[in-house]
């Protein structure tokens, strides 16, 4: 019998071995060899535990759960890409009934011919809309024989900062209606002043970043609509609804925030938020297709047939459609419906404990929207970003942050219930917040170090 010589590495694979664990990873630089692929992984995997946990980030709006089949679905389309229209045609025609099925959420006009797109979250969304009613004035202007010139955005300063990149990007004057202390959304009597001929666009938000509220959107349309009737300016009004596109349809049917109103020409919502699914994804939907000047749509064949192309991005993963719409088909209205009541029992289960403890007010009780927000009485006493810090010592991702003019001496901390928060989370962050203020107040502000929370 011969003896079979092995080499040792061969025998021996515990879980950390071989040569990649003993020396430096190039971290800025590409290596000059490879590893192998368990080894990469694992050393991949280990560095991300550094992140935070995604149940415990309060800060953002984003999904961070989905069912075991919307995960296989998500790796069997991993590598479509969906701009390519003739190579995935039934992803294409999947998109098509994902738009159209939010279109008619929003009450698009059946009498009128909606259109729109998937995008890469509501920034891409919003940079679109706004685009398209750039150039529409543009067009009006050119026909009446005006300039063109000096183009402006009356928007609200409760706006995300997507909207004022959009201004900086595409060289338009932002218009904006301030906060002030008490007031921290815009209505029409904000937006009156700011209004003229070189007017592109009004927003409104349905579902506010800061505070998590709601512009005054009927009120803004009957504003813009007396406008249009008495000045003859047509002055579209575009609804953010990222946050709220998916709850108040839900929650509030019978809210109109929408198509319903007459001057909303266009709406984005980010589907990666209540919508349920991964980002990245938003939509925009016009209310008809007079609403998108055709220039900006693109005919390509270079990857096979005629495909329009309506986006700032090119390629981009056809996942986050796929996703959403198995989401559509596996909840429909009904689950929709019980997963938003269910968010926004747990909001206000948060606020109203929260809204017990000693020198802490609510600004937003989570009732309309699953945000809660709130700020400190006296401002000297308990410092919210360092109550924020506290909490972060627990493993709670909490932001602590000042709000924009004229309320920015307002330190404002808020936090985003979303599926996974669960009543038992609501119960254990009110525990903690107790606690970190108890630590802050017998640590002080003369310099002491601060007490950890021992819960």
């Amino acid at each position: 019998m011969h003896r079979l010589e092995l080499d040792s590495e061969e025998i021996h694979t515990p879980a950390y071995s071989g040569r990649c664990f003993t020396h430096e990873v190039p971290k800025y630089r590409l290596p000059s060899q490879g590893m192998d692929a368990d080894a990469a992984y694992r050393l991949v995997h280990d560095e991300l535990n550094l992140d935070g946990n995604p149940a415990l980030n309060l800060a953002s709006f984003v999904t961070s759960w989905m069912e075991p089949q919307a995960n296989a679905l998500a790796v069997e389309t991993l590598d479509k890409n969906l701009i390519d229209q003739d190579e995935y045609p039934q992803t294409e025609v999947i998109h098509q009934r994902v738009v159209s099925m939010i279109g008619r959420l929003f009450h698009a006009p059946a009498h009128e011919h909606p259109t729109g797109t998937a995008t890469i979250g509501s920034s891409e969304a919003i940079m679109l809309a706004m685009l398209a009613h750039k150039r529409s004035w543009q067009r009006r202007r050119e026909q009446a024989g005006l300039p063109v010139d000096r183009p402006n955005l009356v928007i609200g300063a409760d706006v995300h900062t997507c909207w004022e990149k959009f201004t900086r990007y595409f060289e338009v004057e932002a218009r904006i209606a301030p906060m002030e202390e008490g007031r921290y959304t815009i209505g029409a009597e904000q937006v009156e002043s700011l209004i003229d001929e070189r007017t592109i666009a009004v927003a409104g938000v349905l579902g506010t970043t800061f505070t998590g509220q709601m512009d005054d959107l009927a009120g803004i349309n009957d504003l813009l609509s007396r406008i249009e009737s008495e000045r003859g300016l047509h002055i579209p009004l575009h609804v953010d609804a990222a946050s709220g596109g998916f709850l108040t349809p839900f929650a509030e049917p019978e809210l109109a925030w929408d198509f319903r109103l007459s001057q909303v020409r266009s709406i984005n919502v980010s589907n990666h938020k209540f919508g349920l699914v991964y980002p990245g994804m938003g939509t925009v939907v016009f209310r008809d297709r007079s609403d998108l000047p055709e220039e900006l749509v693109f005919h390509i064949n270079y990857l096979g047939g005629d495909m329009p192309n309506y986006s700032l991005n090119f390629s981009r993963p056809s996942n986050s459609v796929v996703l959403q719409y198995f989401n559509f088909l596996r909840l429909g209205k009904e689950g929709y419906e019980r997963i938003v009541a269910t968010v926004l029992d747990n909001a206000k289960a948060l606020a109203a404990g929260l809204g017990k403890i000693e020198g802490l007010s609510l600004l937003n009780d989570g009732s309309r929207f699953p945000i809660v927000a709130l700020r400190a009485d006296d401002q000297s006493a308990i410092d919210l970003t360092e109550l924020s810090h506290l909490l972060r010592e627990r493993g709670w991702i909490v932001p602590a942050y000042t709000l924009p003019p004229n309320a920015e001496h307002i330190n404002v901390l808020r936090m985003v219930v979303r599926e996974s928060f669960s009543r038992d989370m609501a119960d254990m962050l009110i525990h903690d917040v107790h606690q970190a203020l108890h630590a802050l107040r017998a640590g002080g502000r003369d310099g002491h170090p601060r007490k950890r929370i021992h819960c």
